[in-house]
């Protein structure tokens, strides 16, 4: 039997702080905040049955959170490492895995929480809540995804030869900054895909474009070390700078040394996403469920 969003949210907030209402208009944004802060049992909920759902009907389940970047990770490499060989970055393996692993972590984020409200109508429509916490709880359901996908990145890059370092930690923060990020951008774009649907068309181009600029399977660095703009412009685009601040904890050649003003970029990129995403889906909750 499948858990529809509906059960989850009756399961978590049944007892709750707040008996369920109606739908009513929009809190001031810090009682909004305390709203969804006070219903965080029911976003951990709704991400972990979503999870179920996704894997209950497949042979399998959750094991297909780690083939599928693995065998997108083989394809990409057959393609870019062995047809397309010329050009690319020492260690290739380790470097298409790392970009892959973080870009779908990036991707299934942004496209599902654009989707969020909209697949929601239902349940948007029918009982009041902190319409915040169904992109929340997809961004934390991705999260929940891309754990066991980064154990794999990193026993994957151990085993290619790379040592094991005290800096590898350092990816607990960098996964802390992507997740806030990507909650970020999931909340601008459930709002407007709420409020333009045709956007749900373009999502997977989106992706797509994204995938093949940020590099993901070709070192940005060395295909454009003669053109300083690019490489300027490069540095401040935020998913380029999560991608190479994770190479260079991980793999030890200089090569691949982040600058360190990446970290500062990074931090900002995300707490500035974040903040941005809750003021903006915040200053629509009214609007969330209306047919007209």
């Amino acid at each position: 039997m499948v858990t529809t969003d509906r059960d989850a949210l009756v399961t978590a907030t049944t007892p709750g702080p707040e008996p369920l209402t109606l739908v009513g208009g929009r809190p001031t944004l810090p009682a909004y905040l305390r709203q969804v802060w006070q219903r965080r049992s029911f976003i951990a909920a709704l991400a972990r049955f979503r999870i179920e759902a996704e894997n209950q009907q497949n042979r399998l389940g959750m094991a297909w959170v780690v083939l599928k970047p693995l065998l997108n990770a083989g394809l990409y490499g057959t393609i870019f490492g062995v047809l397309l060989a010329s050009g690319r970055p020492p260690h290739f393996v380790e470097f298409l895995v790392i970009g892959v692993f973080l870009f779908e972590f990036f991707a299934t984020s942004f496209t599902s929480g654009a989707k969020s409200i909209t697949a929601n109508t239902a349940l948007v429509q029918s009982l009041a809540f902190p319409r915040m916490a169904l992109p929340v709880a997809v961004v934390v359901q991705r999260l929940l995804q891309f754990v066991p996908m980064l154990a794999i990145m990193v026993v994957a890059v151990a085993a290619l030869g790379h040592p094991v370092e005290v800096d590898w930690l350092l990816l607990v923060p960098l996964t802390a900054l992507f997740f806030l990020f990507n909650t970020g951008l999931a909340l601008i774009a459930a709002r407007l895909t709420v409020h333009v649907r045709d956007l749900t068309h373009l999502l997977p181009f989106l992706t797509r474009i994204t995938f093949y600029t940020t590099g993901i399977f070709f070192s940005i660095e060395q295909r454009f070390a003669d053109d300083p703009l690019v490489l300027r412009i490069a540095s401040f685009v935020p998913l380029h700078e999560f991608l190479t601040l994770a190479r260079g904890i991980l793999l030890d050649d200089p090569a691949f040394a982040a600058p360190g003003e990446f970290w500062l970029y990074a931090t900002g990129w995300s707490v500035a996403m974040l903040v941005l995403g809750v003021l903006f889906f915040w200053s629509a909750e009214e609007r969330y469920g209306r047919t007209d």
